[in-house]
């Protein structure tokens, strides 16, 4: 099944009520200053990673003439390495900012220059140390500028609530806007008062969105040189993509071989013994040709169903259609064994290599599966199209609706189990799946494969 539904009636959680508009509560909202926190701790932190990593790379290249250099240095890498766990973890907790750890390291032999040697190869290491340089002078600038809008646009704000200060304390009679020998001028009048205000809810209110730029280059900053390299993240997802392949792989010859022992073998099996009671029947003593004819018509019943059931595993492998005359007549094929109506419409300059074809074929085959069972349906489409290098496949209906999407890429325990699935199928080849299925239809489920024509 490629889609599962959600029983109707059921929908997002309706959003809370609040007395302010969005524009003003921004700089009152907890991301403002989670951000705003992030940027104040960036600039002692950042200190000492700077101080640190300029040391001990210094220490390390002084020392290179001895024998003592190249372990300062490895030594000092490793330090920077701690202090960007250090800095993941401080995105992670102030900016929800989930960064994945680089590869460790790996020493081929164990001992202390293995060990050196690994830190020294490791491009992780390298980056980190560059984020420590990098990000001194831009944490210094990003505190000063946040700093400085933030505290005077809370103070402008706020002054007519404390303005009485002035006078009663600090002998002036009110905030001094201008000053030299001879004049000075004060915010001290009702009328003042309010542009001041004005003023500083103007700055309160433009503040959080120049500190979110200000964290965006943090972000860029911290997922780039702190996390692991693109291509050891290929890796990984490859990696991830032939487990899954390997998985499906073995499944389907665990269904293929469940189909042959309880379908046709055991029908085999059943003819079998009819032959030989016929057989029986025919070269006895007491010659039954009735009884005979009668067994050789049940297993000639079985044969033809056995037949029919290789057919069908067949083309649940690989259709023969789909071989000889393509996505097109394949998916034809099977819109007309939905039990809805399906209008096809394929529109292909050329065909696409076999797996990607294959692909294609079983993807639209389990979602209009999934229609006939599921959707409550009168009608469906089916339309495939060539984009750029991607094959898109798109399959629409007017059932129901409310089919959920996989989340977090996981099929267990999760109400969308179905597309889970389908969804680890197409990543193996860098595959997307996308599902817009509000509660009442129509759904509309598009896979995107890449062409390798």
């Amino acid at each position: 099944m490629a889609t599962d539904y959600r029983p109707e009636g059921t929908g997002r959680a309706e959003p809370r009520n609040h007395f302010l508009p969005p524009a003003l509560r921004v700089p009152l909202e907890g991301r403002t200053w989670r951000e705003f926190g992030y940027l104040m701790l960036s600039l002692p932190i950042s200190i000492v990673f700077f101080t640190f990593a300029v040391t001990t790379v210094s220490l390390g290249a002084g020392l290179l003439i001895t024998f003592l250099g190249i372990p300062v240095l490895a030594a000092g890498l490793v330090g920077c390495r701690g202090l960007g766990a250090l800095e993941r973890a401080r995105a992670r907790g102030l900016l929800r900012l989930d960064v994945a750890d680089p590869a460790p390291l790996r020493a081929r032999k164990s001992g202390l220059m293995s060990w050196v040697g690994a830190v020294l190869k490791s491009g992780a290491s390298w980056r980190h140390l560059l984020y420590a340089v990098l990000h001194f002078p831009w944490a210094v600038f990003a505190f000063c500028v946040s700093l400085t809008f933030w505290v005077s646009g809370w103070v402008l704000l706020l002054y007519p609530l404390y303005h009485w200060v002035f006078p009663v304390y600090a002998g002036q009679d009110g905030l001094q806007l201008y000053g030299d020998g001879t004049r000075r001028f004060y915010l001290d009048n009702p009328f003042e008062l309010a542009v001041t205000s004005l003023a500083g809810l103007v700055i309160t209110l433009a503040t959080p969105w120049l500190m979110r730029g200000l964290v965006s280059v943090d972000r860029l900053m911290v997922a780039g040189l702190l996390g692991p390299s693109r291509l050891a993240t290929r890796v990984v997802e490859l990696e991830s993509d032939r487990g899954v392949v390997v998985d499906t792989a073995a499944a389907d010859l665990r269904r293929i071989e469940r189909d042959l022992h309880d379908g046709a073998q055991a029908r085999l099996v059943a003819l079998a013994m009819d032959l030989g009671l016929a057989k029986e029947k025919l070269s006895g003593d007491a010659l039954d040709t009735t009884a005979a004819a009668r067994m050789v018509g049940e297993a000639h019943g079985e044969v033809k169903v056995a037949l029919q059931e290789l057919r069908d595993l067949a083309r649940g492998i690989h259709p023969a259609v789909l071989t000889d005359r393509g996505l097109d007549a394949a998916l034809s094929s099977v819109a007309s064994r939905c039990t809805v109506p399906v209008t096809v419409e394929v529109d292909l300059p050329a065909r696409p290599t076999p797996a990607i074809e294959g692909i294609a074929y079983f993807t639209v085959s389990e979602l209009l599966q999934n229609v006939s069972k599921h959707a409550r349906a009168s009608r469906a489409t089916v339309d495939v199209w060539r984009a750029q290098d991607r094959l898109m496949l798109q399959v629409t209906d007017d059932g129901r609706g409310g089919a959920t999407p996989p989340v977090g890429g996981s099929a267990a325990g999760s109400a969308g189990s179905g597309l889970a699935g389908l969804t680890e199928r197409l990543n193996a080849v860098d595959g997307i799946l996308a599902v817009d299925s509000p509660a009442g239809g129509p759904t509309t489920i598009t896979a995107e494969l890449p062409w390798r024509g």
